[in-house]
């Protein structure tokens, strides 16, 4: 069985994240040691102290936590402690890579990449080909309060919650329109394609504009292309998550929203969109358990799937989604989960105003959800194949 490193003090979800594969490795069998990056040269002294063993130590981490340049984790010569001691790093990435192009260019000699998307993996094998890719992890949930009993739908405080930031897309706008009319007009165009063909992919849509405005282009300038093309991500997703709550507000629905920026949002009627705090993971979980339908927005994963789903089903509420092609295959509308599409938004309310009127209904949906994530998207089941992974078995 190996050591294994974990981070947390850094990003609060990631960190949650780890800790509950950490759980999971440690009744396995490893050794885990958890990392505080708000604590840095203390936890260094640790490590190297009393937990690091050559040859049989790995990291696994989210989104390139340890390899960011950060001093503690270089030597004197300015390598990383992962080549230096030869270190084999799992980083499990939960945003698209093509924000991380400047960390992928000078990854560790024995790095691993794991997509939370199919399509994300695709992305990987074309414009990095030279990393190793694999396999494909989507997130999975957590079950709070596993030995007490589930509040019934009947009983919850909450008709629909929305867990999660919001940022107005107009914030994005200075990168649309920061070089002249011509590429101002060229965004915009992407943008407008996405807006009306949500189920493509912004790398899709962008190589497809690329050709019809300039031709072919050389794979090393499509590939410099894609890292230069997040904020148009961003603008999208925002842009259909602000529009998923103000659908339901303006319809009369309440809708309580945990999380910063949403007081920024437009409605017709504000009345209907219920302001509460930020709330870390567990308060979110906590928050799951007191409510009827939990609405998700897929952060423009195509082909994965995100937390907010089998946190909702595992905390036995209804999932209110839009859909990916690998969530096509595990989710059945009106059965254990209750699907929307990004191209018919104004149905949402319709949608959710029937659940609402039928709480017996709603509890067999919540009922079935949880029997679909429980039987495999916990963390526990992701922490098989990463220990499957790192002990070199067949997946």
């Amino acid at each position: 069985m190996k050591k294994i490193m974990f981070f947390v003090g850094d990003i609060e979800t990631q960190g949650y994240f780890s800790l509950q594969i950490a759980e999971e490795m440690k009744r396995l069998g490893h050794e885990i040691f958890i990392f505080d990056l708000s604590k840095p040269w203390a936890s260094t002294q640790k490590f190297f102290g009393s937990f690091f063993e050559k040859g049989n130590t790995v990291l696994i981490n989210f989104n390139f936590h340890g390899m960011s340049g950060e001093d503690y984790f270089l030597d004197e010569n300015g390598r990383s402690m992962w080549d230096a001691l030869q270190i084999p790093s799992y980083n499990i990435v939960v945003d698209h890579p093509m924000y991380y192009h400047h960390f992928l260019e000078k990854v560790p000699s024995n790095y691993h990449h794991i997509s939370i998307d199919r399509n994300h993996e695709k992305y990987m094998r074309r414009f990095f080909p030279e990393i190793e890719n694999g396999p494909f992890l989507p997130l999975a949930g957590t079950q709070l309060y596993k030995d007490r009993s589930n509040v019934p739908i009947s009983h919850r405080r909450y008709d629909v919650v929305m867990v999660g930031n919001y940022c107005i897309p107009q914030i994005f706008e200075k990168y649309i329109t920061r070089i002249d009319e011509e590429y101002t007009a060229f965004y915009y165009g992407m943008i407008d394609e996405l807006f009306a063909k949500p189920w493509r992919t912004v790398e899709e849509v962008a190589q497809e504009h690329l050709l019809r405005e300039i031709g072919e282009v050389p794979e090393e300038e499509l590939k410099k292309a894609m890292a230069s093309l997040t904020f148009i991500d961003l603008y999208v997703r925002y842009t259909f998550r602000g529009r998923a709550v103000q659908e339901l507000a303006d319809a009369g629905i309440k809708v309580h929203v945990f999380g910063d920026g949403w007081d920024r949002l437009e409605c017709k009627h504000p009345e209907n969109l219920i302001l509460m705090n930020n709330l870390d993971s567990e308060g979110c979980l906590k928050k799951l358990r007191q409510t009827k339908l939990s609405l998700n927005v897929m952060p423009w994963f195509k082909d994965g799937a995100h937390d907010r789903i089998f946190n909702t089903m595992l905390n036995v509420a209804v999932c209110l989604t839009d859909s990916s092609t690998y969530l096509d295959a595990i989710l059945e509308d009106q059965k254990n989960s209750a699907v929307y599409s990004l191209s018919e938004m104004e149905k949402l309310p319709e949608i959710a105003g029937a659940l609402l009127e039928d709480t017996d209904k709603m509890q067999s949906i919540a009922d079935s959800g949880y029997q679909l994530a429980q039987g495999g998207h916990t963390w526990a089941h992701r922490a098989e194949v990463l220990h499957k992974l790192i002990e070199k078995e067949s997946i």
